[in-house]
């Protein structure tokens, strides 16, 4: 088998739960290493953000950064893993000191806590550990 072209097949972790899903909820029923493997992934995937996550609040988020010149993949690491932080920003978007500004920076964020609101959850957690230290 060739592979022609990588890029095709990028998905996000709520693409890969979505399809898990069905698989699992099929009518037939998957024996052996396939039905374990779906488990154990579905499992991993429900505890990340992507099960909060709704296919308009993606595709809302996707248009929203879309004036940031983001490449492909990082827009995947921002919606797989939304960032709280600027430096989560900064370790997922390549040379991000030089292709953004702070403002900039701040409104992603801005734009990740508006389309994710259980971001924010986590980001007053994150708060509340840092004060209790």
């Amino acid at each position: 088998m060739e592979i022609i072209n990588t890029k095709v097949a990028t998905l996000s972790n709520f693409e890969v739960m979505n399809h898990l899903q069905n698989v699992k909820e099929g009518k037939k029923r998957n024996k052996g290493q396939l039905a374990t493997i779906t488990y154990e992934t579905l499992r991993y995937l429900e505890s990340t953000p992507c099960k909060h996550q709704t296919p308009e609040s993606i595709e809302n988020c996707l248009k929203a950064l879309k004036h940031y010149n983001l490449t492909k993949n990082e827009k995947l690491m921002l919606i797989n893993t939304p960032p709280i932080t600027p430096l989560e920003i900064q370790l997922m978007v390549e040379e991000s000191e030089e292709r953004l500004t702070e403002e900039q920076v701040e409104e992603i964020l801005q734009i990740i806590t508006e389309h994710f609101p259980h971001v924010r959850k986590i980001e007053a957690e994150v708060e509340e550990e840092v004060e209790g230290t």
